[in-house]
């Protein structure tokens, strides 16, 4: 006859087991779940056009995306290791959290703490642009990282040293492998990894990108000021992407201390001309104009207003300045406020990777 304590505690043996059981279950289930939540981002992540935009000038079809190489672009972008001395990547010059422009600062840092003669830029919305640097000297992207990677006074290296550093790196080694199948680190394997990376900095949710979906509206000064902005400004700031990519004279130098365009064409005429940068962000991606000389919107809407000077290549639209009375730089810069596009600075992909 089986005793009441061995029956309770047969019972409870098989209850234990049963709790157990289920508990591994669960476990698993977690785990699945938690995988799950690992892969699942994968589906929303890759290169995508915003419907009111018009087609990117980059073609894909020469460099297909991939999970893996844009990892791979990532990690080159924001790794020192790519400069001469370790100090520099691509990220010190264009921070996700400066709207991938410069740090506040006029003139771009390099190694060894030598500065540029220009400002950087952000390189959000690269997809669209036929051309790079300030002066269009470059019409590739998949060559641009060239310039900074092997100027002296950015980050100094040769492509054949960086190459060299990336073959006895384990960490390269392995995502050369998962992104190309093999081991081998080549310029151009560096360079179309890099371009997967900065293909994806896409800026397209500022408040202004809400109101053309519908989802938010302008208040009573941002609606004015763009208003003010479509009579004013948008012919060399073309929406949706804020630039027409001209190369222009907007007035700064009569002196034509930096030659701009001129310095690649060697036309007289190109002379003093850069290329209109975006607005998108111009709020974040302070100072502005190619020597980073004014460091608020005030300063540029005064200069357009007043402080045009003129020279043999100034543009025609810039003759009689942009006339700017009463409250309307307050009214344009509201508007320009809602070119800014916070979910671009903290966006899980484009962010440094955490290791």
């Amino acid at each position: 006859m089986i005793s009441l304590a061995r029956l309770n505690s047969n019972t409870f043996m098989s209850n234990w087991r049963w709790i157990r059981l289920l508990a591994v279950i669960a476990v698993g289930s977690l785990i699945v779940s938690c995988k799950k939540e690992q892969v699942e981002p994968y589906k929303k992540w890759g290169f995508s056009k915003p419907d009111y935009f018009p087609e990117p000038v980059y073609n894909f079809d020469n460099n297909k995306q991939t999970f893996q190489k844009f990892t791979l672009g990532r990690e080159l972008f924001y790794d020192p290791f790519l400069s001469s001395d370790g100090t520099v990547s691509c990220a010190s010059c264009h921070a996700n959290s400066h709207a991938f422009a410069g740090h506040n600062t006029a003139l771009s840092p390099g190694v060894n703490n030598l500065l540029g003669t220009r400002n950087s830029p952000s390189i959000a919305n690269m997809a669209w642009s036929p051309s790079f640097m300030w002066d269009g000297g470059i019409n590739h992207i998949e060559v641009m990282p060239i310039a900074p990677l092997t100027n002296p006074v950015e980050m100094n290296e040769t492509l054949a040293n960086i190459i060299a550093k990336l073959q006895q790196s384990e960490k390269y080694k392995k995502l050369f492998k998962e992104a190309y199948g093999t081991e081998d680190v080549t310029d151009q394997r560096v360079l179309k990894a890099l371009t997967q990376y900065m293909m994806m900095i896409v800026s397209n949710n500022s408040k202004y990108d809400q109101v053309k979906h519908g989802e938010a509206t302008f208040t009573d000064a941002e609606q004015q000021g763009y208003e003010l902005f479509q009579q004013k400004c948008s012919q060399c700031h073309t929406e949706p992407l804020f630039t027409d990519y001209s190369f222009r004279n907007n007035g700064l130098d009569q002196s034509f201390s930096d030659g701009g365009r001129f310095l690649i064409t060697q036309n007289e005429n190109d002379k003093g001309k850069f290329k209109v940068p975006s607005l998108r962000n111009v709020a974040l991606t302070y100072p502005y104009m190619h020597d980073g000389r004014y460091y608020t919107l005030n300063d540029v809407l005064n200069h357009y207003a007043t402080g045009v000077q003129h020279s043999s290549t100034l543009d025609p639209l810039l003759e009689n300045g942009i006339p700017l009375p009463g409250n309307e730089k307050t009214l344009l810069i509201a508007f320009l406020n809602t070119l800014s596009d916070y979910h671009l600075m903290t966006d899980f992909w484009l962010a440094e990777p955490k290791h």
